[in-house]
């Protein structure tokens, strides 16, 4: 039974506790508003939460590692005195090889014996241009979309700023910028790479949480994403938080509730109040009424303004955008418990890996892709692995482990035989494993797969797409999710929108729902009862 709430309005009410929902609440409690999160889980994290999936052994359930959280956000909301521990930083990138002969990625250099010193010097380039280019991207990231208008002068200036920065690129950067930002990633590794080992890992991290294989237009844009997410990581890098994702979320909940605002689990909202066109609060699954002035969604865009608010309270042209948000995710998430340590050919039997790419070559994460257009799983998968006990043991049982990966280009329609489909899919999942890592398949335990339909079903995504919104062109910045919600505001005065379908996207970063609770503080339409 969860508590009650004193009868009161409250000046902000979250839908949902992840933690963009969770972000949003402590920026604006600690500006001073009265903030109240509510989450129909029992615990708050949304996909970024640590649960159990087997007898003893607890994983990350969604996103397993951290790479874009920024340093300027957990130092604004000082996290670390509420709790944020990394169990591992500084994660190295590890692009596995069937042969035993993997390529190592770290700190802007790439190593392994069968680089050629040609592709060192290359790559130490290439991510450095890049680098520049994801500075640029960070800036677009931390803003709030100005409108096409440009009506106000803030507006103005934010977009004068992006020029800026892209001009501050200096005359040859900025024609680069320009040339690569539409293209697709194969082209641009080919341009530049001739080791396989090397552009698959770089590919794969085009792909990731993407619809579409390295040869799709776009796909740069996504790699672009995640650097630009790497650079406001700072030295950190690639992290592991200590006890799994809930520590982030829970020292995120804590910096909540330490700022003044209040937290209720267990609690679902029904529907969002409306009084005379405007907000006015939120409609318990209870027959609770809570009022506020501000609502801000942490649920993605269809579920909020189709599902919670109803197409009653919108015009016909908007809906329709809306229903026409792609949101279908391609990644599925597996849980692997194993009976003793894996052994990935080419590591010493002591070595803690880091991070594992399955993605050999840019044309085997194409031909991982291809499937999925016709609803069909893909036959030799590509997969980001992460092995969090080895840095964490306090996961599993004494002695026991987790493999936890990120299998990309499982398709949402499993097509007319969804559990032949799945049974498929679990055994190219572990067939391809034994190519690196022989005698896994004896070590398995437990094993659990969730598949887009299945991250929908216990997230509430819709579409089981962890960006809420497909990450594209025509779904980025300006138009993000779609025109007329792209700052962050709905056509609904006081109804805001701060998850991961809000602009910049998905990823464990926060920066959705920072900007959210920075467009309201700086003057969104707020509605004071």
């Amino acid at each position: 039974m969860s508590t009650p709430i004193n009868a009161k309005t409250f000046d902000c009410i979250v839908i949902g506790a992840g933690h963009n929902g969770l972000t949003s609440a402590a920026y604006l409690a600690k500006a001073g508003k009265s903030v109240l999160v509510l989450e129909a889980q029992h615990q708050v994290g949304g996909a970024a939460a640590t649960r159990s999936f087997a007898p003893g052994f607890s994983v990350s359930s969604c996103a397993h590692l951290l790479h874009g959280l920024p340093e300027k956000l957990i130092t604004e909301l000082d996290l670390h005195k509420y709790g944020l521990q990394f169990a591992a930083e500084s994660l190295p990138t590890y692009s596995l090889c069937a042969e035993g002969n993997p390529v190592r990625i770290l700190n802007g250099a790439a190593h392994g014996n069968q680089l050629s010193e040609k592709d060192k010097a290359a790559y130490a380039a290439f991510i450095k241009k890049m680098n520049k280019f994801a500075a640029v991207m960070l800036h677009i990231l931390n803003m709030v979309p100005p409108r096409l208008s440009l009506e106000e002068w803030s507006e103005r200036i934010n977009m004068l700023t992006v020029g800026w920065k892209v001009r501050s690129l200096g005359k040859r950067n900025m024609r680069e910028f320009l040339r690569i930002i539409g293209m697709n990633m194969y082209d641009l590794l080919t341009e530049h790479f001739d080791n396989e080992l090397l552009r698959g890992a770089i590919g794969m991290d085009a792909a990731l949480g993407a619809e579409h294989g390295p040869r799709s237009p776009g796909t740069v844009l996504n790699y672009l994403y995640r650097l630009a997410g790497e650079v406001a990581a700072g030295k950190k890098g690639t992290a592991q938080p200590k006890g799994g994702m809930s520590n982030l979320s829970n020292a995120l909940a804590n910096a909540v509730k330490a700022a003044g605002g209040e937290i209720r689990t267990n609690t679902r909202v029904e529907r969002i109040a409306v009084t005379d066109d405007r907000v006015s609060g939120v409609v318990l699954a209870s027959g609770e009424t809570i009022t506020a002035g501000a609502v801000l969604s942490n649920a993605d865009p269809e579920t909020t303004l189709l599902k919670l608010l109803g197409a009653a309270h919108l015009d016909t042209g908007f809906v329709r955008k809306v229903h026409h948000v792609r949101n279908h995710g391609k990644a599925a998430k597996l849980h692997i418990a194993l009976s003793g340590k894996p052994e990935f050919k080419g590591f010493k039997a002591d070595a803690v890996p880091g991070r594992l790419i399955v993605s050999p070559s840019i044309d085997y994460l194409e031909l991982s892709f291809n499937p999925s257009k016709y609803r069909e799983v893909p036959r030799e998968p590509s997969m980001e692995i992460s092995i969090p006990t080895l840095s964490d043991p306090t996961l599993a049982p004494n002695g026991k482990h987790i493999l936890s990966a990120i299998v990309q280009f499982v398709p949402y329609d499993l097509g007319a035989d969804p559990t032949a489909a799945r049974a498929a899919l679990t055994e190219n999942i572990i067939s391809t494993l034994e190519r690196y890592a022989p005698a896994i398949r004896s070590q398995i335990i437990a094993l659990e797969l969730l598949t887009p339909r299945d991250l929908e079903a216990e997230f509430g995504m819709s579409g089981g797409h962890w960006h809420h919104a497909a990450l594209s062109f025509d779904q980025f910045f300006f138009t993000r999710p779609v025109p007329g919600a792209a700052q962050f505001e709905t056509p609904l005065t006081g109804l805001y929108l701060c998850g991961a379908g809000a602009h910049p996207g998905g990823g464990v970063m926060g920066i959705a729902g920072r900007n959210a609770a920075k467009k309201l503080l700086s003057g969104g339409r707020y509605v004071r009862k």
